[in-house]
């Protein structure tokens, strides 16, 4: 009799079907894009419609009908590439696909994917309160701030295909901030963040993104080991370096000092005592510190193992008297580059210094020699026209003695007499000279 009953029901079943054909009611049709759906200002993006069955064709819909940057109506193929985008792309978008064996008969509306351009306004801050180091159990808060005034913020994770989590910005120091508590016991909260602010008005809309910020969960594996060669005490400007290893098959070591918030990551490689190893080459010894070190795997690069045990670094000397910093002076020496430059400058200058009095020794000496090897002049007569026509009372003369050059006066004759003067000086006229001197010299 149930066998009757159940020949009956799939028959009625068929023949309803067969009347009534399916119009998708209660069909699952989905929108994504890609690579996400926050773009840029002046990118680009993929929106794909997907249904379990396939479809041929579908049609986009945008909820603000204010701004539509797409034909209404449009039917596209398998895909849609949108942009470059502008803010008026920004707002939430719905598909419905076709069925392959009608052109009339559509889906129902797909889920609602919200487009958000990014790159609007200026970017805000991203911390992580302790820090992006998070031992795991703990919990950890992130605070996106900003100094301008945003009524939203919008946390993402990278390389996931998770919605942005909206937070509400709160008025803080005359700009505006939010938190964001995760417990890593909880949640898996290690990735890359950053996060984005926008206005009330425009939601979609958002400013640039904060610079990225690394959540590491530390604590997952055994930790390794971590020694320094030649010793954790140094002489101030000796080479250090410090070697993390494990007998876990770590693909990265990362090293971290400190007081620091940044650190060193490098591979791993197999020792020949079949540990994995990394060594941290610091360089000249400049000043001590504690380090630690973890490990962890290139498949999950911010989960991290426990760290090492502490690693006191300790430097003895003066660091300053015996390895100089290339960029911080000491009391003594000051910058060694500019040290360098002042030697050279003065180098220089005592060279030329020397070359120059050379030089000028040199033309005095010519010039000395020149005068010494005149004949003595006593053949030569002075223009008496010339001495008649201007004839100054008193003339101007030298006195080349043993080299040294005397200036007087001497009161000229107004007639010259008819023999000549037992004195042998010779009168050279001084051209362009007022009143018009005469050097005379002596043998």
């Amino acid at each position: 009799m149930s066998l009757i009953v159940l020949s009956v029901a799939c028959v009625g079943f068929f023949l309803v079907q067969t009347a009534c054909p399916y119009t998708g009611g209660q069909d699952k049709t989905f929108l994504s894009a890609w690579p996400s759906a926050l773009v840029p200002q002046g990118g680009h993006v993929t929106l794909r419609c997907h249904y379990r069955g396939g479809f041929n064709n579908f049609t986009l819909y945008k909820d603000d009908r204010s701004h539509v940057p797409i034909f209404p109506g449009r039917i596209f193929q398998e895909s849609f590439l949108m942009g470059p985008v502008t803010p008026a792309h920004a707002g939430t978008y719905r598909c419905r696909g076709s069925y392959p064996h009608s052109l009339t008969e559509w889906s129902t509306p797909s889920n609602s994917l919200a487009i958000r351009v990014t790159g609007v306004h200026k970017k805000p801050s991203l911390l992580a309160l302790p820090g992006p180091l998070v031992k795991s159990g703990e919990t950890v808060t992130l605070q996106c701030s900003s100094d301008t005034v945003f009524e939203h913020f919008f946390l993402h994770r990278e390389v996931t295909l998770e919605e942005p989590l909206h937070l509400v910005g709160e008025l803080h120091g005359g700009g505006s901030q939010a938190n964001y508590s995760i417990n890593s016991k909880t949640s898996d909260l290690a990735g890359t963040y950053r996060c984005y602010g926008s206005f009330t008005h425009s939601p979609y809309v958002l400013s640039a993104p904060s610079d990225p910020l690394d959540i590491v969960i530390t604590g997952l594996y055994e930790k390794p080991s971590l020694s320094a060669q030649p010793g954790p005490t140094v002489q101030a400007g000796e080479n250090v370096t410090l070697s993390c290893s494990s007998r876990c098959s770590f693909d990265m070591y990362h090293l971290s000092r400190e007081g620091e918030a940044r650190g060193l990551s490098l591979s791993a490689v197999r020792s020949v005592n079949g540990t994995f190893q990394g060594d941290f080459p610091l360089g000249p010894a400049t000043q001590g510190g504690t380090y630690r070190c973890f490990g962890s795997f290139r498949t999950t690069p911010c989960k991290w193992s426990d760290p090492s045990d502490p690693l006191p670094v300790s430097v003895t000397g003066n660091p300053s008297r015996t390895w100089p910093s290339p960029t911080e002076p000491n009391s003594k020496t000051g910058n060694p580059r500019h040290l360098h430059v002042l030697i050279g400058t003065s180098v220089v200058m005592i060279l030329f210094t020397i070359f120059f009095f050379l030089l000028h020794r040199w033309c005095s000496n010519k010039k000395n020699a020149a005068v010494m090897d005149q004949e003595p002049a006593g053949d030569r007569t002075v223009n008496r026209e010339d001495s008649e026509e201007q004839d100054p009372q008193e003339v101007t003369y030298a006195q080349l003695d043993h080299r040294v050059l005397t200036q007087g006066k001497i009161t000229r004759p107004s007639q010259r007499p008819k023999t000549p003067p037992t004195d042998t000086s010779v009168y050279t006229e001084l051209p362009n000279v007022e009143p018009r001197s005469k050097v005379v010299f002596y043998p």
